[in-house]
């Protein structure tokens, strides 16, 4: 079954218009869903709307309230908000062209497919995409999605292109602010050359089909066993407890490959541990002189 379009408009290059939908590139439809149940009837629990009063009300009797002080509301109705609809809610206009990699990974949000909405606009739709695809650039434009108005990037991938919604300047934290706590200490020569070898040894293309949810696939196993009805499910292995050596023993054993040992954790500090451990040495003290007395008392 074709998903259902959440956006339908014209995509406007200058004087360029034609009509286009626009579709979820990415799906929930596999996540492991869960109801709240009442075990003592096997019914699902199902949720009633009461206001400060303890009154139950109608959801379909709600309208919206943007908080202005506490308990005080300024009341929206669906009408009002439509009634501020800017032209971008219905019409995707292109602003200007950027090259990619001027845009910072941590804009970038959800992705979505843009299609030529019936026959008619195929043909502006194509000049629009060849185009971009032979400049090598990324569209800017602004698109009313829901209550918000998005900035989105838009490239050619394929025979259509794909628009990703951004988000702004003022919904991504600055990193000073983590980062700040960072000591600068210049890393050990020796050990930066250990561990590139082993980023050349791990490295290879990208493959998405390589990664799964294993959590999920765990879930569903519990699922599957209980319907079989063995009841006992899966149980995950517990967290493996490594001991803590030295970072560059760390870095050592990792290049051994596949047939070392499970990695061990890497300890805070990145000098050597010493040969002769602290509890080592506490263990080759004599013990304490308190024999005499219970021999005194025996021969008593």
């Amino acid at each position: 079954m074709a998903a259902r379009s959440s956006w339908g408009g014209h995509l406007r290059l200058s004087l360029v218009a034609c009509p286009v939908s626009l579709f979820p590139a990415t799906t929930s439809a596999h996540d492991v869903r869960f109801h709240l149940i009442n075990p003592e009837t096997g019914n699902r629990i199902r949720t009633k709307v009461f206001d400060a009063d303890g009154e139950e009300v109608e959801r379909k009797d709600l309208v919206r309230g943007f908080e202005i002080e506490k308990d005080e509301y300024i009341l929206l109705t669906d009408e009002e908000i439509k009634s501020v609809r800017l032209e971008s809610t219905r019409t995707i206009d292109i602003e200007r062209f950027v090259d990619a990699s001027e845009i910072d990974r941590i804009f970038w949000n959800d992705p979505y497919y843009l299609v030529p909405d019936g026959k008619a606009g195929v043909d502006a739709f194509t000049v629009i995409r060849t185009a971009m695809e032979q400049a090598g650039k990324v569209a800017l434009a602004r698109v009313v999605m829901g209550t918000r108005e998005r900035i989105v990037a838009i490239e050619p991938r394929g025979a259509g292109m794909l628009l990703t919604t951004l988000r702004t300047h003022d919904e991504v934290r600055q990193s000073e602010e983590y980062f700040e706590g960072i000591p600068d200490r210049k890393a050990d020569a020796g050990m930066i050359e250990i561990a590139e070898r082993i980023i050349a040894q791990k490295a290879g293309p990208f493959d998405p089909s390589e990664f799964k949810d294993r959590y999920e696939d765990a879930l569903r196993a519990l699922i599957e066993s209980k319907r079989d009805g063995d009841g006992g499910g899966t149980k995950a292995a517990p967290p493996r407890e490594d001991n803590v050596i030295d970072l560059m023993e760390a870095l050592r054993r990792s290049l051994e490959g596949p047939s070392a040992k499970a990695p061990a954790k890497v300890a805070a500090k990145a000098k050597p541990a010493p040969k002769k451990p602290p509890a080592k040495k506490t263990a080759a003290k004599p013990p304490p002189k308190k024999a005499p007395p219970r021999k005194r008392a025996a021969s008593r």
